[in-house]
C-alpha cells in the first residue's frame, strides 16, 4: 500500500465516523515549553484551558517562576 492509498484509506474512515456522529472532539489542557529563567532549563508546563500565565516549578534548580 503506498502513500497515496493509505491517505486515501484515512480520509474515507474519517469522513465515516463524522458520518456516523460517534467522533467526539474533546478540548483538553494545553502544554506549554517554558524555558527556566535561572538555569535556562526546558520546562513541559500543563495549561488549564483558557489560561496562558501559570505558575510553574524548574524541575531543575526548583525556582517558582510563571510563563509568559
Amino acid at each position: 500500500m503506498d502513500k497515496q492509498a493509505m491517505r486515501e484509506e484515512a480520509e474515507r474512515l474519517m469522513r465515516e465516523a463524522m458520518a456516523k456522529k460517534n467522533l467526539t472532539v474533546k478540548q483538553g489542557d494545553t502544554r506549554i515549553m517554558a524555558t527556566c529563567g535561572k538555569c535556562g532549563a526546558e520546562n513541559k508546563v500543563k495549561a488549564p484551558r483558557g489560561e496562558t500565565r501559570v505558575k510553574f516549578t524548574c524541575k531543575e534548580c526548583g525556582v517558582v517562576q510563571t510563563t509568559i
